[in-house]
């Protein structure tokens, strides 16, 4: 077969996957989701290379578990959040990046859910910090570790960028998927973390607003003294959960909502003090959520 990357095949497919034309509403996902389907009969049928894979890296990438567990991630997120998403034309095409999104929902749902976005739009491995309590658990660590997802220390986050990575933060920590029912939609305090590393490798930060999350899990109360007897950062009480057991942690088949917003350069994060900057972000990540309602 003839290389697709010459002649006029390449060229329309080097149209197809240019930089997008902005579109409005209901016409934009009509068009993005007719060019995805493109797009994967193209590879299906070796007409469409696929983008060049970087190696499994020391963090624990291992790209076959990945593409082995994305079916799964993948109905997560067209059948049982129905994620719809925008704003993909703030997202950078090349180049590191620091994605920073609000968090909810009691387990990281809304991470994979962010991560499947990244994959079915820009064909890029979005990489989240994860808690360091995930180093405690014998089965979890290695599994987040294969799927590309690192362990929250500033080491391992200078590390992905310096590998020119896309990284993605939940600066509300453990704090964001403990949020009460009654304060499920207010964001908690950010930690000003990514500002200073944004500055320091001169990234620009992109602020990701999700709504959804909030509703999968309703957070009633707490039994934190069994928490800390069982080595956990929380034990919650829901409307299913601890009355169904493990399925009691099933999220509910909400609707998932995502927006991009315009990426904020490392220039314009350098101005001022880092927890002043991220006091600032959060209240854009607040009203953007608010929007999504």
């Amino acid at each position: 077969m003839s290389d697709p990357g010459s002649g006029p095949l390449g060229e329309i497919v080097d149209g197809l996957l240019g930089e997008p034309v902005s579109l409005q509403g209901t016409e934009e996902a009509v068009w993005r989701d007719a060019l995805d389907g493109l797009r994967a009969r193209l590879r299906e049928r070796g007409a469409l290379p696929e983008r060049p894979r970087a190696p499994d890296d020391a963090f624990g990438l291992d790209w076959m578990a990945l593409e082995r567990a994305r079916p799964a991630f993948e109905f997560l997120y067209h059948r049982w959040f129905r994620v719809r998403s925008s704003g993909h034309e703030n997202i950078p095409w090349e180049g590191p990046a620091i994605f920073v999104a609000n968090h909810g929902g009691l387990l990281p749902f809304d991470g994979a859910m962010l991560v499947t976005d990244a994959l079915l739009h820009r064909d890029r491995l979005l990489r989240a910090l994860v808690d360091r309590w995930v180093r405690e658990l014998p089965f979890v660590r290695p599994l987040f570790a294969s799927l590309g997802q690192v362990i929250g220390t500033r080491e391992n986050f200078r590390g992905l960028l310096a590998a020119d990575e896309w990284v993605l933060v939940f600066p509300e920590g453990m704090s964001g998927i403990r949020k009460s029912f009654a304060s499920r939609f207010e964001l908690e305090p950010f930690h000003p973390g990514f500002v200073e590393e944004a500055v320091r490798f001169e990234v620009p930060v992109v602020p990701v607003a999700v709504a959804g999350p909030e509703r999968q899990a309703p957070l009633l109360a707490e039994l934190p003294g069994l928490a800390t007897r069982l080595g956990l950062p929380a034990f919650p009480i829901t409307p299913t959960f601890p009355w169904l057991g493990p399925l009691g942690l099933v999220p509910y088949p909400v609707r998932y909502r995502i927006h991009y917003g315009p990426p904020i350069p490392a220039t314009e994060l350098a101005r001022g003090e880092p927890q002043e900057l991220a006091d600032e972000l959060r209240e854009r990540l607040q009203s953007m959520v608010e929007e999504l309602r």
